[in-house]
């Protein structure tokens, strides 16, 4: 039998529900057990595929494609392990399935309402992650705020896992904001009790509070928490603000969240002996030495639209001894005429995933002045088929060669969309999506870094590279070093006039890990080391 555990928010959204189950993940993993994560958000959209980057973000993409909340980085990223379609769940898509099965008939005519139908398929979620991950703990993030009208039938369904399993099996963490005041600097309690009574009208009554705040809260603090919310002082701890994001499982640690944890789960759990990931954090902090990496797309006012490829970056850079500086560089900005300046004084140069026909030409110019420049290049989907334009263009000498995306009346179109994309009418869920194998070939730096012949990674996209400029191509000194044995796709491809140019069609970005960094970010920051030495 699993053990659930439910996280959710109040006062405001936004203070950190993810990284605070996250870190516990890892925590409870470290204590021998293991764990499993979800993200339940209300709004009413299937999944955030449709959504704009700038609203939600980026959207991570599981291993089984499904198209998630970049909350579910953070926990593959702590706890190091692998989610699936199970772990993303919309409002939108739990009423689209009730629907469904009220058009097949399968209610045999009963009336279908949000209690018990909607909470039902809501619930029917948690125990399905339980029962085919078989992990020991079911960590479970409701998004928004206590409160929200739209949240309803999620914290409803959770009141009623807490009532149909054993007291010990369910455990009710809640975060909140305890502020200052403005020119007093008092810290207030008050948020929190508010958020706290709301969540006890809906039927549940917290067993922990994770509190978010400006500075250190004092005991007196905690001890009026602890009356008015009716919470042991021992079951109040506070998220701190830190240099490194991955410290918080170690500072959550020092305040005993995961003893109080397995002692109210009646587990036993195992000392944590040699807390590998505290080792990685204090190497990280004696880190001097910096690196300038230029990131160039089309979404960087909101740098969370790469927060996985900027995080794969920096872990990247702290494990080869260097704090990575990510210069966020807007691609509508660049020309060939301002290259030059654009990119004074970078290591290396990435350009990552994005959709649509804006930016296009400067990312053109920026893979073109990289190759020419001999500084490192990496380009990530949407960065490897800017990489093929620009060689087809100025080393290939095919002409205004573009992709169908941006312009479907090119003459060359050596990225196009492939034959069963082209009647797809729905935009949602439709992309090749998840994890797809790839044959490396020899002697090529996909095959050294990897050191594997056969890898599988994650993609997120629809258009493709043509396979029949493959040919002309080579002749201008591409290497197609990565290809899809099945779908015959080309997945990663090489530049043989630059000591570093490296593209790949899917995104690597999702298999990082801090303390397993992705192959192809690891010779990405290495080259640009490397150039900067000399």
């Amino acid at each position: 039998m699993s053990k659930f555990i439910f996280i959710t928010g109040g006062v405001v959204s936004g203070i950190g529900k993810g990284i605070c189950g996250a870190s516990l993940g890892r925590l409870l993993k470290d204590r021998g057990f293991s764990v499993f994560m979800q993200k339940f958000d209300p709004y009413i959209n299937v999944d955030p595929g449709t959504m704009s980057p700038y609203q939600h973000g980026e959207v991570f993409v599981t291993k089984d494609g499904a198209e998630t909340d970049l909350d579910l980085g953070h926990y593959e990223r702590f706890i190091d392990e692998e989610l699936t379609q199970r772990s993303n769940v919309t409002t939108g898509r739990i009423y689209s399935e009730v629907i469904q099965k009220e058009r097949r008939g399968d209610y045999n005519g009963a009336t279908v309402q949000v209690i018990p139908h909607i909470t039902d398929r809501i619930k029917g979620y948690v125990y399905k992650a339980a029962e085919e991950s078989k992990a020991d703990i079911i960590i479970t993030e409701i998004g928004g705020t206590v409160g929200d009208i739209e949240s309803l039938p999620f914290i409803e369904a959770i009141r009623q896992i807490h009532a149909e399993n054993k007291k010990e099996d369910v455990l009710f963490i809640h975060t909140t904001l305890v502020p200052t005041i403005p020119g007093s600097d008092e810290l207030k309690t008050k948020p929190t009790q508010h958020s706290f009574k709301e969540l006890m009208s809906q039927g549940i009554k917290t067993n922990i509070i994770v509190v978010r705040s400006p500075e250190k809260i004092s005991d007196e603090i905690k001890n009026k928490i602890s009356l008015f919310c009716d919470v042991p002082k021992s079951a109040i701890v506070q998220s701190e603000n830190v240099d490194f994001i991955y410290e918080v499982p170690v500072r959550l640690h020092e305040q005993g969240l995961d003893d109080y944890v397995l002692h109210k789960l009646c587990l036993e759990g195992n000392p944590i002996i040699k807390n590998n990931w505290k080792e990685m954090i204090d190497s990280y902090k004696n880190v001097k030495t910096e690196l300038e990496i230029g990131l160039v797309g089309k979404y960087v006012q909101l740098h969370d639209a790469y927060l996985s490829v900027s995080q794969a970056l920096i872990d990247a850079g702290y494990k080869n001894a260097h704090k990575i500086n990510i210069h966020w560089i807007n691609s509508e900005e660049v020309t060939e005429e301002n290259a030059k300046e654009v990119f004074k004084g970078l290591d290396g140069i990435i350009v990552p995933g994005g959709f649509g026909g804006r930016g296009i030409e400067g990312m053109i110019a920026t893979s073109k002045y990289a190759r020419e420049n001999n500084i490192p290049y990496f380009g990530i989907c949407l960065g490897m088929q800017i990489a093929i334009i620009d060689i087809a263009r100025n080393v290939a000498n095919l002409e205004g060669a573009d992709s169908t995306e941006k312009d479907d009346t090119t003459k060359y179109p050596v990225i196009d969309l492939m034959e069963n994309q082209f009647d797809v009418e729905n935009i949602g869920g439709t992309l090749r999506l998840g994890n797809y194998d790839c044959k490396l070939l020899k002697n090529t730096k996909a095959r050294e870094l990897y050191n594997s012949e056969i890898i599988q990674e994650r993609h997120r996209h629809r258009y493709e590279f043509n396979n029949k400029y493959r040919e002309e191509l080579e002749k201008a000194g591409v290497i197609f070093s990565g290809i899809n044995p099945e779908l015959d796709l080309v997945e990663i491809i090489e530049y043989t006039g630059s000591d570093y140019f490296v593209a790949c069609q899917f995104h690597p970005e999702f298999k990082s890990r801090p303390n397993k960094v992705h192959p192809l970010f690891d010779g990405f920051i290495k080259a640009s080391i490397k150039n900067k030495n000399e």
